[in-house]
């Protein structure tokens, strides 16, 4: 069983405030900045299930390990290098085998405060606890297992008590069920007793005692360790259905009772799902949050070491239940959501004032002890917004994806992927572009069409730009930037003429280069000049502080540098043989005042690179013909980039025919090598500086703007979700410390640049429930949106708690033509309110989940989303008790329109799968430009119809075990033909041309042709393995891909030869079902392949204009990822050696093997792991330089491959 969760601690130095955080099968480093901002600094990708965390830190020491519990069989503990911005082992200890099994170690775990030891439970019987210590050398050292097993007991919770240095001691829940094995009736299963026990490790004896064990509450699930050693009583709290127990040994018990929601069922408990203890030097207290997403305050009321009071006290409501919370010392909580967004929050208070007025929430056990008769008068509290917390920053997931499709219903350069994420707190439709987030923070307008801006310090010294100088076609205007920017007329540039560069110099002087010259303005005010000779102009520049290189027409270079005293001093001239397109004067190298380097593109499409060095000034070092004439140069030291930067220069030349050229230049010699080249757009790229999150950036300015940047110990180069811009670079300001200040039009604007290192971007439509599935209108750019939710209560009228105003609201409980005249047109008014609060991100949470009822109970509705801006535009509320499960866009024969078809369930039970009928809704698309939903009438079904497909003008229908086959009629659809022949429960229809290719619940996937001769539909091929069908994807006429619940993703395909014969077989004869023998046809499986996580939605797309179609796959946790063919043998053979080395040389963290984790439940077959090739980039470079001999190719060729693989998908 995989768990989510999070722990903080120091891990890439001392006195760091940093959580690790697990979702599935990675580890993400995440670390707030000074701004408050969640930044991930590492991810780690460990090719296993992650089921426990702990920090540990050893004694005397300023840094935590980190220690992993996961599917491997081992305990792994990891330190975080900083150097190269990634987890590495330190021990991985064997304990058993690999696999979430209920007997093996690692569901649980649990680490001594002071470092001394770790416990490890399975969740049957084995305990394991491994004592650590330092040796001479102060490294980690683990010690050999000492078990703590206790045989026909299950392990329900685990921590390790505050003890101070006396003996490690851990806590347990645990359940012993010797005597219901043995009790047929199921009586003693019943009367089983939960148990709260002490484990003690004897650090003089070396082995582990139960040193107490007594009966608990039956409803226990989590435990609290609390504070002992001095800093408190010790013991723990033991968290209960309705109940918080404080228990230690020797000790009597204290109750308190948890406060409630008044509106909450009586029948429905309330269970702590979440904990974090915060501590200070004179107190600590417990925040605690419900599975209906409030925080509780637990303090206790002590002396010495015994407690006399519990208080529990509404704290804040956070919009969904969270998997851990973490408090920082900083001042901050995160909270780690099992579903949805990840949260950092500020505290604005401790929750110590007076109770606010309607709102109560606080419960004391000597309250309830004072109680006659045992019982307990819960106290209640009505959810507020957030008060002592306020929401910072969130790192965005995915989590869960319950529907993934790709289209481009604006006909954009590259398709939206359209994800129904979240689940009951936040559920949200998002609309996924590739790319960066840009935001608009101001625009202006301005007279004239801008050629070029820049960016300009008063001083070198300077942290902020204090001016831009914008160009035109025959005119320079100077902005100063202050709380207002304002056009400067005394700068001392020429404002009639345009500009081609603005330089700041080492001596605080203004530097203008235009086409007639050089104007030198000094900062007393003086002014040199430098004028062309004869008729020349100035064609391009490129300067630094220190140094000025321009070209003039004809070809001729000519070489300035600043002396001593700030002037400008001519010191060579060199005649080139072909005109020059563009300059650029590479980085000064750290402990250089000057570049040593010039690169030129010239229109003969060559890049040179020029010494400027003064024994050899302007003389030429490399050249390289390129395959268009160059339009603009950039250069960027990669040791500039950030962490794990490989320390290289590397020239970026953006070619005439929209291509991104990028080589690197040897430092000492000026040699060029490693070319790579990407296609960026139809405009040829213009290339500027820019410092985005601290880092060196670039800017491409082509068909649509890129950032080009080092994140991850790599060059990444991502498109802005933005418009195309004439010029762009950086700016800093107090208002805008790391921004862009672009040109584009007859408009300058300051944008701000977000997310780097994330593939998209993303905008997102609050919804009100659970997402089930929606589909896209390309051509009325709508999506229609259905949400189900168990066991919550419907949003009526004039009731906005959960997504849906008044205005805007329809209320659907009939059918037939009496609905569609109840209904009318059903337009709704404008969008309802905001599904989290109105925007105040401390209601959602609040607002949603009063609305819990009994098991049973199920709340739904029809959406229609604007994907333009992602406004809801209607939403119908089902009644009677029903549950929208499928949908599909239909065009009926005889309609000329395309129409929404709903299925609907009522009274859906879940286990066993039912329901008391079901119905088929068809909606057409009404009002102006179709915007809203009119219910044309509703046919009666009897069972769930779970898929839903259009198929020559009629609606197919997966329903329970059948398919059905229904046409077009005036008050309810008609059933012209059905297949009953499906072994379970049909959850996905895909169609092309004659054939249906259905997906079963547990027996995989079958193919179906329809004959219009007989009026029948026909099974001629079936899996020849049963597959808990998740999602499936038609590759083409005769394949599938599908994925199943355990997370396998496979491709089969009918047999060669096979479909020409049944296409040609009119009667039918060879395709008759059989009950014995399944279908005549079986199956072929083409590949195999374990991603780790159940996936969602599968899509067929291609995500660059142009680019070759892959998979696209959305799973449970929230990922996105890619299967991308590879179709050349040079490839396919090079990326399965890469990969069987990168076994050898990299092996997963915590220490599954690779092979095992990727065939888990098939042997992996014809799929390479990109995620394992990828880890090659980490290697140490003499790792590197090993795997790549063994390939016969160098590291950097090997990277360009996967650079190329990358730029191929996004």
């Amino acid at each position: 069983m995989t768990r989510q969760g999070a722990v903080y601690g120091s891990f890439s130095a001392p006195k760091a405030h940093e959580i690790v955080v697990s979702r599935g099968k990675g580890l993400d480093l995440l670390r707030p900045d000074e701004h408050g901002r969640v930044v991930r600094v590492a991810h780690a990708e460990i090719f296993g299930c992650v089921r426990s965390l702990a920090t540990l830190r050893l004694p005397g020491t300023a840094r935590d390990f980190l220690v992993v519990g996961s599917d491997s069989g081992r305990l792994a503990v990891l330190r975080f290098d900083k150097e190269r911005a990634c987890f590495e082992p330190v021990h991985r200890e064997t304990f058993g085998r690999s696999g979430c099994r209920r007997g093996v170690p690692g569901q649980f775990l649990a680490a001594d405060p002071k470092g001394r030891a770790v416990m490890v439970a399975a969740v049957e019987k084995q305990k394991l606890v491994y004592i650590m210590n330092r040796d001479s050398e102060a490294a980690l050292t683990i010690s050999s297992p000492l078990e703590a097993h206790k045989a026909h007991s299950l392990c329900l919770c685990l921590t390790a008590l505050d003890c101070g240095f006396e003996n490690p001691m851990f806590a347990a829940v645990e359940l012993d069920f010797s005597e219901a094995d043995a009790d047929a009736s199921g009586a003693a299963a019943a009367a089983a007793q939960r148990h709260l026990t002490y484990y003690e490790l004897d650090l003089g004896l070396n082995h582990v005692v139960r040193r107490w064990s007594e009966p608990t509450d039956n409803a226990a699930n989590m435990l609290i360790a609390v504070p002992g050693g001095g800093d408190g009583p010790g013991g723990v709290l033991v968290c209960c259905e309705n109940y918080i127990l404080y228990r230690h040994e020797e000790h009597p018990e204290v109750r308190a009772a948890l406060p409630r929601r008044p509106d909450l069922p009586a029948e429905r408990g309330v269970l702590l799902v979440a904990s974090a203890t915060h501590r200070q030097k004179s107190m600590f207290f417990f925040l605690v949050q419900s599975e209906y997403g409030d925080l509780y305050k637990v303090t206790l009321e002590h002396s010495d070491d015994r407690v006399s009071d519990v208080v529990v006290r509404y704290f804040d409501t956070l919009p969904a239940p969270c998997a851990s919370v973490c408090v920082l010392k900083t001042g901050f909580l995160f909270a780690a959501a099992e579903f949805g967004d990840h949260a950092l929050y500020q505290f604005e208070g401790l929750g110590d004032d007076a109770e606010e007025e309607g709102c109560g929430g606080e419960t004391r056990a000597s309250a309830l002890a004072s109680t006659p008769g045992g019982g307990s008068q819960p106290a209640f509290f009505r959810p507020r917004p957030l008060k002592n917390l306020s929401l910072v920053d969130q790192a965005e997931s995915l989590s869960p994806i319950t529907q993934m499709r790709v289209a481009n219903p604006f006909g954009e350069e590259s398709p939206v992927i359209f994800a129904a994420c979240g689940s009951s707190g936040r559920p949200s439709l998002k609309a996924l572009r590739v790319g960066l987030a840009a935001s608009e923070v101001a625009a202006t307008q301005l007279q004239g069409t801008p050629l070029g801006v820049w960016t300009m310090k008063a001083a070198c010294a300077d942290t902020h730009h204090a001016s831009i100088v914008v160009s035109f076609v025959n005119a320079t205007m100077v902005l100063s930037i202050g709380a207002t920017v304002e056009e400067v007329t005394d700068s001392g540039l020429l404002d009639k003429t345009p500009t081609l560069q603005v330089q700041l110099l080492a001596d605080d002087s203004v530097l203008q280069v235009h086409p007639d010259g050089l104007r030198h303005v000094r900062p007393d005010g003086r002014v040199n000049e430098w004028r062309c000779p004869g008729r020349k102009q100035v064609v391009t520049v490129s300067s630094n502080p220190r140094q000025v290189a321009l070209s003039l027409t004809g070809g001729e270079l000519v070489y300035f540098e600043a002396d001593s005293a700030g002037q400008g001093v001519e010191m060579e001239r060199k005649e080139l043989a072909s005109d020059v397109a563009c300059l650029h004067i590479t980085p000064v190298p750290e402990g250089r005042l000057r570049s040593k380097f010039l690169a030129v593109g010239g229109h003969d499409a060559t890049v040179r690179i020029l010494s400027l060095e003064p024994e050899g000034l302007l003389s030429p070092l490399a050249v390289q013909a390129v395959a268009a004439a160059p339009h603009s140069l950039h250069a960027m030291d990669a040791a500039a980039g950030g962490e794990g930067g490989a320390g290289g220069l590397f020239l970026h030349a953006g070619l005439s025919n929209g291509v991104l050229l990028r080589t690197e230049v040897d430092r000492v010699g000026g040699q060029l090598s490693d070319t790579r080249t990407r296609f960026l757009g139809t405009k040829p790229p213009k290339l500027r500086p820019a410092v985005i999150g601290g880092r060196q950036a670039m800017l491409c300015m082509s068909s649509r703007p890129w950032l080009g940047y080092t994140a991850g110990g790599r060059f990444a180069l991502t498109p802005l979700a933005y418009e195309a811009l004439a010029d762009a670079t950086g700016l800093s300001s107090e208002q805008c410390p790391e921004g862009v200040v672009a040109v584009t039009k007859d408009e300058l604007r300051v944008v701000l640049v977000e997310g780097l290192g994330e593939t998209f971007n993303s905008t997102a439509a609050p919804l009100s429930y659970t997402p089930r599935d929606f589909v896209v209108d390309e051509d009325r750019k709508l999506v229609a949106v259905i949400e189900a939710e168990h066991g919550a209560r419907g949003v009526r009228g004039g009731d906005g708690a959960a997504g849906a105003g008044a205005s805007g609201m329809d209320v659907d409980g009939e059918s037939g033509a009496g609905a569609a005249a109840a209904n009318g047109n059903g337009n709704g008014a404008g969008p309802p309110a905001d599904a989290h609060g109105g925007g105040d991100e401390g209601g959602a949470g609040a607002l949603l989940h009063t609305r819990a009822a009994p098991p049973g109970t199920w709340a739904s509705c029809v959406r229609l989303v604007d994907p333009a801006g992602m406004q809801t535009l209607q939403v119908i509320e089902l009644e009677g008790n029903e549950a929208a499960v499928s949908m599909c866009l239909v065009k009926l024969e005889g309609s000329e329109e395309r129409l929404l078809a709903v299925g609907t369930a009522a009274n859906m039970t879940l286990a066993p799968r039912g329901a008391d009928g079901g119905s088929i809704r068809l909606y057409r698309f009404a009002g102006d430009a179709g915007r809203s939903l009119e219910l044309i009438h509703s046919t009666a079904v009897d069972g769930i119809p779970s898929a839903m497909a259009e198929f020559h003008g009629r609606l197919l229908v997966g329903v329970g075990g059948s398919l059905r086959l229904y046409s077009a009629g005036k008050k309810r659809l008609l059933k012209k033909c059905e297949n009953r022949k499906f072994p379970n429960f049909v959850t996905g229809i895909r169609t092309l041309g004659e054939r249906v290719y259905v997906s079963d619940a547990s027996e995989s996937m079958f193919f179906v042709r329809y004959r219009s001769e007989e009026n029948q539909l026909t099974i001629y091929a079936d899996d020849i393995v049963p597959r808990y069908m998740s999602a499936s994807c038609l590759l083409d006429y005769d394949t599938m891909a599908g994925a199943d619940k355990f997370g396998n993703v496979f491709v089969s395909r009918l047999p060669q030869g096979l479909s020409q014969d049944i296409d040609e077989d009119p009667a039918g004869g060879r395709a008759s079902d059989s009950h014995l023998r399944g279908a005549p046809y079986k199956l072929q499986d083409v590949a195999n392949f374990h991603v780790g996580d159940t996936v969602t939605a599968i899509d067929r797309c291609a995500l660059q204009p142009g680019g070759r179609e892959f998979l696209l796959y959305g799973t449970v946790m929230g990922e996105i990822g890619a299967l991308f063919p590879v179709t050349s043998s040079e490839e396919l053979e090079f990326f399965s050696h890469l990969e069987m080395h990168m076994r050898q040389e990299s092996p997963p963290l915590c220490g599954r093997d690779h092979m095992s984790f990727r065939s888990s439940y098939f042997p992996v077959k014809h799929v390479v792991d990109g995620d394992l090739c990828e880890e090659f980039q980490a290697l140490a470079p003499a790792r590197q330089r090993r795997v790549a001999e063994e390939l016969d190719r160098s590291p950097g060729e090997v990277l360009k491959k996967l650079e190329d693989l990358r730029a191929k998908m996004v």
